[in-house]
């Protein structure tokens, strides 16, 4: 990978790291399915009436913008809004991986070989260190959220996969649309039509920087380079640089919120991390040190 590209990379994981920092900081203003519709809407409008429609169903791209927009993002959101750090979330979004082995396992019908199992074993033992933190940083109706949402990130990689667009990024920008809505409509059904009402009350600039780079270098930005780099180099090259997410991810939290990084959340990084590079990895690695697996 060429250096360019490669610092490119960095800088993504970077701002997908910082990111739950940066929706930590709008929950302090704005109701967390606000936040998420705010964030969608302004992802598809007004680009969807310049990109042209993927030559997808259009079954994928509704099931796919309520998952990541409503299942994924809306529910980190909520998570995070009921105590998750920031930090945290980062972390324990990265079970999707291993949900998505099981996924694919059921609805593609691939292997899923020891190593695979004994990287979900190591991730498991992460997640028990992660409900033992003591600090405030974890609860465990916040936990249980980001579980749901890796959950739902799971899903949109099968829904990807069986839809088989390699225009990844107007496919984005379409099922984006399908997502504020059923966000608002959360939004009144819990907290009632005072988050309409008080909604410019409460637009402060902390709110609005908030969106914003949800929206842009987050999402739009975000995705668009990712995937390129994907079609641009083989995904082994790519792929392990996201590792760096939830490391980013806790030094937000760290920073910008003076999150506790104590020894216990150490240790449980390290196997989560561990776990990824078994689950993505493994096999290559036993194969190149033994010849056969």
């Amino acid at each position: 990978m060429k250096e360019k590209d490669f610092l490119l990379a960095i800088l993504i994981t970077f701002i997908w790291g910082v990111n739950f920092s940066v929706i930590k900081l709008g929950l302090t203003s704005l109701d967390p399915f606000i936040l998420s519709g705010m964030r969608f809407l302004l992802c598809s409008l007004p680009l969807i009436f310049f990109i042209k429609k993927p030559n997808v169903s259009m079954k994928y791209i509704i099931t796919y913008g309520l998952l990541f927009g409503v299942g994924l993002w809306g529910i980190v959101s909520l998570g995070i809004y009921f105590g998750v750090s920031a930090g945290m979330a980062s972390l324990i979004l990265q079970f999707s991986a291993f949900f998505t082995v099981i996924l694919a396992g059921l609805f593609l019908k691939e292997e899923i070989d020891i190593l695979k199992k004994f990287a979900f074993a190591i991730a498991i033992l992460g997640l028990t260190l992660i409900i033992s933190v003591t600090d405030g940083s974890v609860t465990l109706i916040g936990l249980v959220l980001i579980l749901v949402a890796a959950l739902s990130l799971s899903f949109t990689n099968i829904i990807v996969k069986k839809a088989g667009t390699k225009n990844l990024f107007s496919f984005m920008v379409w099922a984006s649309i399908f997502s504020p809505l059923p966000l608002f409509v959360l939004a009144f059904l819990t907290q009632g039509e005072i988050v309409f009402t008080s909604f410019f009350e409460h637009l402060d600039n902390t709110a609005i920087f908030s969106i914003l780079f949800q929206v842009y270098p987050t999402t739009l930005f975000g995705y668009w380079v990712w995937n390129n780099l994907l079609h641009k180099y083989p995904v082994s090259s790519v792929a392990p640089i996201s590792l760096l997410v939830p490391i980013f991810g806790l030094m937000g939290s760290y920073f910008i919120f003076h999150e506790q990084i104590g020894l216990i959340k150490i240790l449980a990084s390290f196997l989560i991390v561990s776990a990824l590079v078994v689950n993505s990895f493994g096999e290559k690695i036993y194969l190149k040190l033994y010849g056969e697996k």
